[in-house]
C-alpha cells in the first residue's frame, strides 16, 4: 500500500481505520490530516478533521485529549457561516465536555450546538443533541427544562421515526 500524500488521502485513510474501531491510530491519523490541510491553507478541512480526531479520542477513552483538540473549531466554522459544521464541533465539544463531568459547560455547549443546528435545517441532528442536553438536566434534576429540550428538539423533526413520534406523542400529553 502506497503511503498517502494529499491531505484528502490522509482524512480518507483516517476514516477507514476510524472504521475498524482502531480509534487512537485514527485519531493521530485525523491529526496529520488537519495539519496537511491547515498546511495547504484549508481551516474548514483542518477544523473538520480536528472534529473528527476529536470523536475518535472521546472514544478511544481520551476525553481531555478530545476537548483540547476541539476547542475553537466552532468559531472557524462559525467564521464562515457554516452553522451545520459549528453546530456538529459544537456538540462534540459538550460531549467531550460531558464525559469529563464537566456538567455546567457541558448544558451551554449543548444549547448552542441545538441553535447553530436549528439555523442550518438540521431537525434530526438537533434533536439529537437537545435529547443529550435533556438527559443532561434529568440528572440535575431539572425535570421542566429536560421536556423543554425534548419538546424542542422534536419539534424540528421533519420524518419522525416510530420512536421519535412515541416521543412526540408522550411530550403533547399535558401533566
Amino acid at each position: 500500500m502506497t503511503t498517502p500524500s494529499s491531505p484528502q488521502e490522509i482524512g480518507d485513510l483516517a476514516k477507514q481505520t476510524y472504521r475498524t474501531g482502531d480509534y487512537l491510530q485514527a485519531a493521530r491519523q485525523f491529526a496529520e490530516a488537519a495539519s496537511a490541510y491547515a498546511g495547504s491553507g484549508d481551516a474548514l478541512m483542518s477544523a473538520e478533521m480536528k472534529n473528527n480526531q476529536s470523536v475518535a479520542l472521546l472514544l478511544a477513552g481520551e476525553a481531555q485529549s478530545a476537548f483540547e483538540v476541539i476547542e475553537g473549531t466552532d468559531k472557524v466554522f462559525g467564521d464562515a457561516q457554516d452553522a451545520r459544521r459549528q453546530g456538529m464541533a459544537l456538540a462534540n465539544q459538550a460531549s467531550a465536555l460531558q464525559a469529563l463531568k464537566r456538567t455546567n459547560e457541558a448544558i451551554p455547549c449543548y444549547q448552542e450546538a441545538g441553535v447553530a443546528l436549528e439555523k442550518a435545517g438540521e431537525g434530526d441532528l438537533r434533536a439529537d443533541v437537545m435529547q443529550q442536553l435533556a438527559m443532561l438536566q434529568l440528572r440535575r434534576f431539572k425535570f421542566y427544562d429536560a421536556i423543554i429540550a425534548l419538546q424542542s428538539g422534536m419539534a424540528g423533526v421533519k420524518n419522525p421515526n416510530l420512536k421519535q413520534r412515541v416521543m412526540k406523542k408522550i411530550l403533547s400529553i399535558h401533566l
